[in-house]
């Protein structure tokens, strides 16, 4: 399963001097597979700055090994007045900061942003945006939207804002805020072209009946899932119907494997099952990247071998010749950024909790919510009664490397590509 060194394109370096040596508020974003994760992951490990990533959600902030929003700024769960929001006693982190980094940018609403806004300029007692601190946002707005829990708030957007997602944070409207807007153009997932432009068609709302017709090729009533085929689904009824069903026709003893978990550690954040039921058989999902590069979050396998401690996972190579890799137990971590004891300027991480488990989960079938971030080579998309959400159709279809790879369990008809125009109006006044 090795791979070739990732290749640092135009769009990276551009990215890179604009974050790095310009010292530009940025905001990186580009289709499904062109890599702003591994973007983000580079600039964090080259960068001279002091800096801090933080993400909307726990799950999030545990993938990119950050923190999350609420925890980092002391928020609490319900949404703040600018009024609620007050100086801190102990203010160093915040002041010693360089550059703040927020990932998944298209699930952050605009009043979370502009609290997180006015809370740095009252702690960091800087009256300009930000409290005079950097800020460059990852993600893809075509992909998860914010939430907003209930026709209250919702209310509350129509009256004090555009529209819920973060580019309408009146922060924006500061003439002393100016960012720079990058989108990544080289995709590293898919290299058909005319399967790019189906997905392009798809994330903007330009599907015509032809375009349907491409995708529909693939509607494949007949079909019966292979070995390393993953149902996408709309809804988590089904992925666990799935997963218990294909699990309990293995006729074999499963096999329990508890994980090791310290400290403070959020049950809802576990990346993998705290008690793991495995079965010779079994398809498995790789639910963390290997530092050895044998396989990344998302890689399918089954299990061909079952120790006391460890399985034996086998995967397609490159090839489609199987390949076996021992699969041990990792480590996740819960992190805080505090300021250095040793040196009061600097910015360290402290561990609050750890999750030790194999990084596994069963993966006969996956929510399309989950399926965020990842690639697969063969799915199954079963979308039930339909798409529900906007850039659900989207995230299912652009996770498969090729359309010859895709399998519809049902049509997709044109109610099913949903995009809100406001997103389309954002991205086309910016980069179109």
């Amino acid at each position: 399963m090795d791979k070739p060194p990732l290749e640092l394109s135009r769009d990276f370096e551009q990215a890179l001097h604009l974050i790095e040596d310009e010292g530009r508020n940025v905001f990186v974003t580009g289709r499904a597979g062109t890599g702003k994760s591994t973007l983000l992951q580079l600039f964090r490990r080259t960068t001279r700055k002091k800096v801090a990533v933080v993400a909307p959600t726990g799950i999030a902030a545990l993938n990119v090994g950050g923190q999350t929003i609420h925890s980092f700024f002391g928020f609490p769960a319900k949404p703040l007045t600018k009024q609620e929001l007050k100086k801190r006693r102990d203010r160093k982190l915040y002041k010693n900061l360089e550059v703040l980094v927020i990932d998944e940018i298209s699930m952050v609403r605009a009043d979370l942003l502009d609290n997180i806004d006015h809370f740095l300029r009252l702690n960091r007692e800087v009256p300009a945006p930000f409290g005079g601190l950097q800020v460059v946002f990852f993600g893809d707005v075509f992909q998860l939207p914010p939430v907003v829990a209930n026709d209250i708030e919702a209310m509350r957007f129509q009256l004090e804002y555009q529209s819920p997602y973060f580019f309408s944070a009146h922060v924006f409207d500061d003439p002393l805020f100016s960012m720079d807007m990058m989108e990544l153009n080289k995709v590293y997932r898919q290299d058909n072209r005319n399967f790019l432009r189906l997905l392009e068609a798809v994330r903007l709302n330009r599907v015509d009946y032809d375009d349907l017709d491409d995708l529909n090729s693939r509607y494949l009533p007949q079909f019966e899932a292979e070995d390393y085929y993953i149902t996408l689904s709309a809804r988590n009824a089904t992925v666990d119907r799935i997963n218990d069903a294909e699990l309990s026709r293995i006729p074999l003893e499963e096999q329990v494997y508890p994980a090791k978990i310290s400290g403070q550690f959020n049950p809802r954040l576990y990346p993998a099952d705290p008690l793991m039921k495995l079965k010779l058989g079994a398809q498995v999902m790789f639910v963390k990247n290997d530092p050895d590069r044998r396989f990344v979050n998302g890689t399918i396998g089954k299990i061909v071998g079952m120790g006391k401690d460890a399985v034996t996972v086998q995967v397609e190579g490159p090839d489609g010749s199987p390949q076996k890799i021992e699969a041990s137990p990792v480590e996740w971590e819960i992190l805080k950024y505090k300021p250095s004891e040793k040196d009061p300027s600097a910015i360290e991480t402290e561990v609050l909790g750890t999750f030790a488990q194999l990084p596994l989960r069963l993966a006969w079938a996956i929510t399309i919510h989950k399926s965020q971030g990842k690639t697969f080579d063969k799915v199954i998309i079963d979308m039930g009664r339909g798409a529900f959400e906007h850039g659900q159709t989207y995230v299912a279809l652009s996770r498969c490397r090729s359309l010859g790879g895709i399998v519809l369990k049902q049509k997709l008809r044109h109610q099913d590509i949903l995009t809100d125009q406001r997103v389309v109006e954002f991205y086309e006044a910016h980069f179109r």
